[in-house]
């Protein structure tokens, strides 16, 4: 079953922080935050040097309705914290399962925050999966830590490409039967 973008992408509130879609306004902040090498180097997609126009080319796709994969932004306004503080998605996989995938914002690190992010997007489980799918780089165990924190389970050893590292990283895989 196929729900629309809207349906999909409903804003996930918390006393603390919403996870809510993506608005052109963003552009700016995770133009700043994936651009420093600390948050790039821990993601397979994010490439360092950030370059011009590639927050903008993002944000566009997470605002399309027909891309695959839904992004939020964890907004932490309605606790006087930054409107972009993170960002989490679900990308689309065959047979009713996704692959999460989130940075946190270096001034937010060791906060819980991602935790939080990531228990509250299996929670609402918006894409109705059956499992979801996270991995992370072995040389971040806070982000390993958040995965077993939130229910998943550890599956093995992988490695994946990261752009700004230009090299495959070994990485843990993590599942999640919802």
């Amino acid at each position: 079953m196929v729900l629309d973008q809207l349906d999909q992408q409903a804003t996930i509130e918390t006393d603390r922080f919403d996870l809510r879609p993506l608005r052109l306004s963003d552009t700016g902040l995770i133009e700043h935050y994936a651009g420093d090498v600390r948050v790039a180097k821990m993601t397979a997609p994010i490439p360092h040097p950030y370059p011009p126009g590639a927050a903008e080319a993002y944000v566009t796709r997470g605002m399309s309705a027909e891309q695959g994969e839904f992004i939020w932004a964890m907004d932490g306004t309605k606790d006087g914290n930054s409107e972009l503080m993170g960002v989490i998605s679900l990308k689309s996989m065959d047979r009713n399962q996704s692959e999460v995938g989130y940075w946190v914002a270096p001034p937010f690190w060791n906060t819980g925050l991602a935790s939080m992010a990531v228990s509250l997007l299996v929670e609402a489980n918006p894409l109705r999966d059956a499992t979801m799918f996270a991995s992370v780089f072995q040389d971040n165990p806070a982000s390993a830590r958040v995965l077993a924190h939130c229910g998943f389970e550890y599956l093995g050893d992988a490695e994946s490409y990261s752009v700004a590292r230009n090299a495959n990283v070994p990485t843990w895989t993590y599942s999640r039967k919802l």
